[in-house]
């Protein structure tokens, strides 16, 4: 398919992506603060920047929205 994809027209460049992340994957001075937690949730930038660890999904998407951002689940 060369259909060409305009993006998501609401966001413009205000986009983020939301994956989870494995809290072992973590360096050890992170894992010591995330208590119980098994999985985390990263907000990162289009640019692959991130900006923000959460604790659960829609905590990361709640924060996305409160800063004017479209989030994006990434798998």
């Amino acid at each position: 398919m060369n259909t060409p994809f305009k993006g998501l027209p609401q966001a413009g460049d205000r986009i983020v992506y939301i994956r989870p992340v494995a809290v072992e994957d973590l360096p050890d001075e992170v894992r010591a603060q995330m208590g119980e937690l098994d999985v985390i949730y990263s907000v990162h930038g289009v640019n692959g920047e991130q900006l923000a660890l959460v604790a659960d999904r829609k905590l990361a998407f709640l924060l996305a929205r409160e800063h004017d951002y479209t989030p994006v689940s990434v798998h």
